[in-house]
């Protein structure tokens, strides 16, 4: 099972990266403006909890993010040491675009499955993520 889930994984990375070049974004960024889309702006803190990502990889997307033009990084004004991130107006308005690259990706893995069929696909992928994020600790 872990063997097809992360061959699935580098599919949807390949094409996601393949769709997203033309909007000058990649695969590996599409957990921080998922997370960026319907928000004003984001701590490092908080955007490394809501995309699941390691703090050093967190960082590193980050600054390319802002390197390209896709993010600002801004001083909080609660908190000295924190920045608080959001998407530039440019990327905002290719949001819409990225929804429809990721939902018609979502479309093309299952071309054949009733939604009833995709439900529980996404019911059993959350499951399987949730008990291996719990081992995970666990074993921390």
């Amino acid at each position: 099972m872990g063997q097809l889930t992360s061959q699935a994984s580098r599919l949807f990375r390949r094409l996601a990266d393949k769709r997203l070049e033309p909007l000058g974004m990649s695969a590996g960024q599409l957990p921080i403006l998922t997370a960026l889309m319907d928000v004003t702006a984001l701590s490092q803190k908080a955007l490394v909890e809501r995309a699941a990502l390691e703090q050093p990889t967190m960082a590193a997307t980050l600054n390319r993010m802002e390197r390209d033009g896709i993010i600002v990084r801004q001083p909080d004004a609660h908190d000295r040491r924190s920045s608080l991130f959001s998407l530039t107006a440019e990327a905002r308005g290719k949001i819409d675009a990225v929804r429809e690259i990721v939902e018609s990706m979502n479309a093309d893995a299952v071309p054949e499955l009733s939604g009833e069929q995709v439900d529980q696909i996404r019911k059993s992928l959350a499951a399987m993520i949730e008990a291996l994020s719990r081992t995970l600790e666990e074993e921390s």
